[in-house]
């Protein structure tokens, strides 16, 4: 009881004793993950201007995206295009608040009309957009599906956003003029003309082992042009494939099988019964194709150019019911008979007019007829038709949905069998010229006329049991031991040697930045880059990943911060510039010659001439371009010599022959309207990437983990 006390009366003591050492708990956790002390870095992908894109707001327009996008599309890739979607929105909204310009209602009203003025649900009938139609169309999808009324109210946002841009752009021309006095520049820089002589002494009169450039030259060079080798990080990688890829048994195994069905089976090396009847002597080849071979059988009629080209003349010229194979083709092994043969029209011209129903491929939204109807209305105007052939455009016109066709009077010109859908192809290429007919297919229903066929040839039905060529699991396991010992081993040893000594190729990856999902030579691979860029990763770890058909053992070679390139990297792009800086004073400390004459017995070269070279355009004949010496030439009087000037291809003496003014003109403004054109179009090209490199954008993706 004395102890029960003694706890009652230090209970507040107690208390702030357990809360000191929660928070303390707390405090240390939180240092320890520092993210959990800027909690909004951890849901916010990117602040632009002072503007946040939050991650579910991000995530949300990523997955719309993906699904608009389809499966070709990489997650990445959708990512990066929904992030510079929402760069750009973010700043050029910057700009239009700080204008205060809006897209109003009257506006949208026009931008939507202009947007939507070809799409055939808003016309009226007399084919004019009908703002009705509009407003109706809103209105239903409103009440009849949300997820399709969202995508509209997108739409109409997108619609917006490349109005403001535009009004946006427009501001920005409209305060973009050409004055008389930049015209009368303009003229001059393109008419003032100069004819010299000069002297150069190429970088090339000096060998480039005569020139030695240490790493402080290169880390001067570097420290000198910031701007241009400033880099992001980057990671170093060294990777060995290891492919599942099958054995030369594994394909043995594939052929042998493949000759079971070559020559049939009644009684095996075991003893089975179960009887295998020889490809030649099947009646029904469709059926027996499709139970044995991983491509199933194609009825089609094929020509000659349409067979493997490896084995085209052997097939071709088989008899009806000869087999031929095995033989290998597009990563299978084969073997083909010639099920039937036939003279087919090399190509056919026909017309036709489409009538879709509900549920056919391609309808518009507008289709209400169904199949049964729209059958009904097809064998009408085929009646038509037959009738009177001469009402087919007419008809085609009033009924047809084919818009590819309709302008051609539903025409398709002289065409190659297998081009159209298979029942509309029969048709055409088995029938004769002149015929007529309805035909399904999964559009709707074709009334069909041949209008020619052109000469017969041979074409032959053949079919094919192909065995995929993979790896067994033998292979496959392997391949998995192989890749496997390889990483343990690379993980304790020598990547290269170890490699060098299994004789697997070692490829080099350099340069990887933290969002790239391509490693070059196994596409895309973010996992590989993720892992390179953890922190915990250290040079030299080694990791087996997972690829298509096998694996990739990395191993990561270096890790490069963001900042300025390092003098090793740097160096390959800095030495010629820095060897021709040292070129260019070596030739000026030996040179003492004052004329262009003594230079050229000097250095063992001749003077050269030069005509109406311009400014506009700072290049000499013979030389290349030279800004700097053309510069040069316009600052010099007649006769006057220069002094030595380093130029892109050497160091130049000059001296002014003639100088010709442009021509006075009475009025500039023809020159002025050039110029004001040439700042237009640097607003429609350069104009956005200038606000976005002024903006202030604070990429996250990588510490919110969308990447």
């Amino acid at each position: 009881m004395a102890v029960l006390n003694k706890i009652r009366q230090r209970s507040l003591f107690l208390i702030i004793i357990i809360a000191l050492a929660l928070f303390s708990f707390v405090l240390a956790d939180l240092f320890k993950n520092s993210d959990a002390l800027a909690s909004k870095s951890q849901n916010i992908v990117a602040t632009i201007n002072g503007k946040d894109i939050t991650r579910e707001d991000f995530m949300q327009k990523v997955e719309a995206a993906q699904r608009q996008a389809g499966p070709n599309a990489t997650n990445t890739q959708v990512m990066n295009r929904v992030w510079d979607q929402e760069v750009r929105r973010a700043v050029m909204q910057t700009q239009y608040d700080e204008l205060g310009i809006s897209v109003e209602k009257d506006q949208m009203r026009d931008l939507l009309k202009t947007s939507l003025a070809t799409s055939p649900e808003f016309l009226n009938e007399a084919g004019l957009f009908d703002e009705n139609k509009l407003n109706e169309y809103i209105a239903n999808l409103k009440e009849t599906s949300k997820q399709a009324y969202i995508s509209w109210v997108n739409y109409e946002k997108s619609v917006a956003a490349n109005g403001l841009q535009q009004n946006y752009f427009n501001l920005v021309k409209a305060g973009l003029t050409g004055t008389l006095a930049e015209g009368k520049l303009e003229h001059q820089l393109e008419g003032n003309k100069v004819d010299i002589k000069f002297v150069q002494v190429s970088y090339a009169s000096i060998k480039d082992s005569l020139v030695e450039v240490s790493k402080s030259d290169i880390s001067n060079y570097i420290n000198k042009n910031k701007k241009e080798y400033e880099v992001e990080a980057s990671r170093d990688i060294k990777f060995v494939q290891f492919n599942e890829v099958a054995s030369v048994e594994d394909e043995n195994a594939i052929k042998a099988d493949l000759n079971v069905y070559l020559n049939g089976r009644f009684v095996d090396e075991t003893g089975r019964k179960d009887t295998i009847v020889a490809f030649s002597k099947v009646k029904d080849n469709e059926d027996y194709i499709n139970v044995n071979s991983d491509i199933k059988f194609d009825k089609r009629f094929v020509f000659k150019s349409s067979l493997p080209a490896a084995v085209a003349d052997t097939i071709y010229n088989l008899e009806e019911g000869g087999v031929y194979g095995p033989y290998k083709d597009n990563g299978h092994f084969k073997i083909t008979k010639v099920v039937a043969v036939k003279q087919i029209p090399d190509s056919v011209k026909v017309r036709h007019i489409l009538i879709p129903f509900v549920g056919s491929q391609s309808a518009a939204s507008e289709v209400t007829q169904t199949e049964a109807e729209a059958k009904v209305t097809a064998d009408s105007l085929l009646t038509v038709i037959k009738s009177n052939r001469s009402k087919f455009p007419e008809l085609v016109k009033e009924f047809s949905s084919d818009k590819g066709s309709v302008e051609k009077e539903g025409r398709y010109d002289w065409h190659p069998y297998n081009t159209m859908v298979s029942e509309f192809n029969d048709f055409e290429f088995e029938g004769k010229t002149g015929d007529l007919g309805v035909v399904k297919t999964i559009f709707g229903f074709h009334i069909i006329e041949i209008e020619g066929q052109k000469e017969k040839v041979k074409a032959i039905q053949v079919g094919t049991i192909a065995r995929k060529i993979e790896p067994s699991e033998a292979t496959t396991a392997k391949i998995f031991r192989d890749a496997s010992n390889f990483e343990i081993k690379a993980g304790e040893g020598d990547f290269e040697a170890l490699s060098k000594e299994a004789n697997y190729t070692v490829r080099p990856v350099n340069g990887i930045k933290v969002l790239d999902e391509n490693i070059p030579g196994i596409g895309n691979q973010r996992p590989i880059v993720r892992w390179a860029f953890e922190e915990d990763a250290e040079v030299g770890a080694v990791k087996r990943f997972n690829i298509p058909n096998g694996y990739v053992i990395a191993q990561l070679v270096a890790k490069h911060k963001a900042g300025l390139m390092s003098v090793e990297d740097a160096t390959a792009k800095v030495l010629p510039k820095v060897r021709k800086e040292k070129k260019a004073k070596m030739i000026r400390d030996r040179v003492s010659a004052k004329t262009l004459e003594d230079l050229a017995a000097a250095e063992n070269t001749n003077v050269r001439s030069a005509s109406a070279i311009n400014m506009k355009s700072p290049t000499i004949s013979g030389a290349g371009r030279e800004p700097l010496v053309v510069g040069a030439a316009f600052g010099l009087k007649e006769g006057e010599p220069s002094k030595l000037i380093d130029g892109e291809n050497g160091v130049y003496m000059i001296q002014v022959v003639k100088v010709t003014p442009a021509v006075e003109l009475d009025n500039y403004q023809a020159a002025a309207n050039r110029v004001e054109q040439q700042k237009i179009n640097v607003v429609n090209s350069k104009l956005y990437n200038a606000l976005k490199e002024a903006a202030d954008i604070e990429d996250n993706r990588v510490e919110t983990q969308v990447q």
